[in-house]
């Protein structure tokens, strides 16, 4: 039987197990690995698997895995609990600590253990895409912030049937083959709004999912027309904890884009495989 060390981190509701694979190298079947180590009662029990590489481009490369056992490119609140493993457990201690991802190298800077992350890929944005659901036509707009999030604006958030119409969307055949995460938005006022995200390879409701929450930031925003140079919105998010998404906008377009927020190591163990 061998064993794996772990830690456990949290960021916003959103919990992943990360495994330090240069510790591990004989460490293989990540897909497998985590199907069972995110098992609640079963195994661990997270919302992702986030594995540790040596990176020649970055201070540490990150790998992530869902419950399902399919590989994400991004997420926003893993890689907040990554940079903050970095600093606690590698003792890096760079203002900026640079994490290589399929998305890209995302830059962190942390203060004690609030966490903040430059999203770096956005493309794809569309507003309005017309879909049928259960015979009902629904308007849906669209953004890939390092991995494909559909966003719908709502009222009454807390009374939408989140998992069986996030289900039904998340499998749309506008969004196939790739499939989306989908997230439910309710405008407070111009700078605060209430998200709730069904993701994709949980295949359930999350407390909260980072690149989720820029997502309906950035949207929210262009349907808002915001003229604003400099912007950020507050969201508030399933855990009951606030999100902010800083960003400008140049010439229409989003630049220096930044989720912020707190994230904090829980416990460490060893699992057995």
């Amino acid at each position: 039987m061998e064993k794996i060390e772990f830690v456990k981190a949290v960021a916003s509701g959103n919990d992943f197990v990360i495994i330090n694979g240069q510790k591990n190298p004989k460490l293989k079947r990540y897909q497998l690995l985590a199907k069972n180590i995110c098992r609640r009662k079963f195994g661990v029990g997270a919302d992702g698997l986030l594995i540790l590489e040596k990176s020649k481009i970055a201070d540490i490369k990150m790998l992530i895995f869902n419950p399902d056992g399919s590989e994400a490119q991004m997420c926003g609140n893993g890689i907040r609990c990554v940079a903050l493993y970095l600093k606690s457990y590698l003792k890096i201690f760079k203002p900026q600590i640079k994490i290589e991802t399929k998305s890209g190298i995302i830059e962190s800077e942390i203060n004690k253990d609030n966490v903040k992350v430059k999203i770096t890929q956005l493309k794809d944005l569309r507003l309005d895409i017309p879909i049928k659901i259960n015979n009902r036509l629904l308007k849906v707009n669209f953004i890939n912030t390092g991995v494909p999030h559909a966003v719908i604006f709502v009222e009454g958030l807390e009374k939408i049937d989140i998992v069986s119409l996030g289900r039904l969307i998340r499998n749309h055949k506008k969004f196939m083959p790739e499939g989306t995460n989908v997230d439910f938005v309710e405008v407070i006022d111009r700078d605060k709004i209430k998200v709730r995200t069904y993701e994709r390879g949980v295949e359930d409701e999350t407390f909260s999912c980072g690149t989720g929450v820029v997502a309906s930031a950035l949207i929210t925003d262009r349907r808002l027309e915001n003229n604003d140079f400099f912007k950020k919105i507050d969201v508030y998010t399933r855990s009951a904890e606030v999100l902010k998404v800083y960003f400008r906008k140049q010439n229409d377009n989003f630049k220096d884009v930044w989720l912020e927020g707190k994230a904090r190591i829980v416990y460490k163990g060893v699992y057995y495989v």
